[in-house]
């Protein structure tokens, strides 16, 4: 019987191309043979995106990725955490999941609608040297806030869970505390979730009664605040489109300090 470090190169490849990208990894430690094949473009090949043509608008926006030396080098660039690919005039990101090659978006602030935006005396859109886009919105004063961003499941990896968050700072913030904030996730495939969050990321003092046990952001390893705004399935139909939003309208107490980076879309975590 032909142990399975026996078998032809090209066998191993077909065979690893069907797991993920750790399992690759991983089994390429059995013997040189399969360490080859892991490394092989057959195997990288099928763990990026299959449309070819998105493949390459992306890669027209990092010039630097058309160099890449191999396809497991392009994924790994594709998936590298710290450097997502801007497009959209700068208005999005993109980069894959590395453990599970699933497609990860952040929408900017400029690809979002934020109401006021257009009046200067409410938010102003300035450069933050931290955030990965050009711009960020920062809230000068409002008593209506109102965040809304969509995506199209076509965009995103088919059959999927994932998780959307508001990434934000705050800096000199007023009108946050002991607020609490709806955020809603819904799509035309007849699913919705809304809850209600605290967006002040300080605890001190006793939190009054309409905040205790709301969920509070936690800090990126980018230095950002973010806050999970709910989970959605996505069915990779062109004619499902999630909508996310987050509002605070009731209050009517005058608000500020908040930056807005923008709505990340990405694979729900394991607990």
């Amino acid at each position: 019987m032909t142990e399975i470090h026996q078998l032809p190169e090209g066998c191993i490849a077909d065979i690893l191309s069907r797991t993920t990208p750790v399992d690759a990894c991983r089994l390429s430690l059995i013997s040189k043979t399969f360490q080859s094949a892991a490394d092989s473009d057959a195997v990288w090949n099928r763990f990026l995106p299959s449309d070819s043509n998105f493949i390459s608008s992306i890669i027209s926006h990092s010039p630097s990725l058309a160099n890449a030396s191999s396809k497991k080098a392009l994924y790994l660039a594709l998936s590298d955490p710290h450097k997502p690919i801007i497009f959209d005039q700068g208005r999005k990101s993109f980069q894959l999941d590395r453990k599970s090659a699933k497609k990860c978006y952040m929408l900017g602030a400029r690809a979002l609608n934020i109401v006021w935006t257009c009046t200067k005396r409410y938010w102003q859109w300035i450069a933050m040297p931290q955030s990965r886009f050009p711009e960020v919105a920062e809230l000068l004063n409002v008593c209506w806030l109102e965040i809304r961003g969509k995506i199209n499941a076509v965009a995103l990896s088919p059959n999927t869970q994932y998780t959307a968050y508001l990434v934000f700072n705050m800096i000199g913030d007023w009108g946050f505390q002991n607020l609490p904030v709806e955020v809603t996730i819904d799509g035309a495939r007849s699913y919705s979730s809304s809850k209600l969050v605290c967006l002040d990321p300080n605890v001190e003092g006793r939190p009054h009664n309409r905040v205790i046990g709301l969920q509070r952001p936690s800090v990126r390893s980018d230095g950002w605040l973010e806050i999970e705004m709910g989970e959605f399935f996505s069915s990779g139909l062109e004619d499902d489109e999630v909508r996310m939003s987050v509002v605070e309208i009731k209050g009517q107490n005058w608000k500020r300090g908040l930056f807005v980076e923008g709505i990340e879309v990405r694979l729900k975590e394991d607990n």
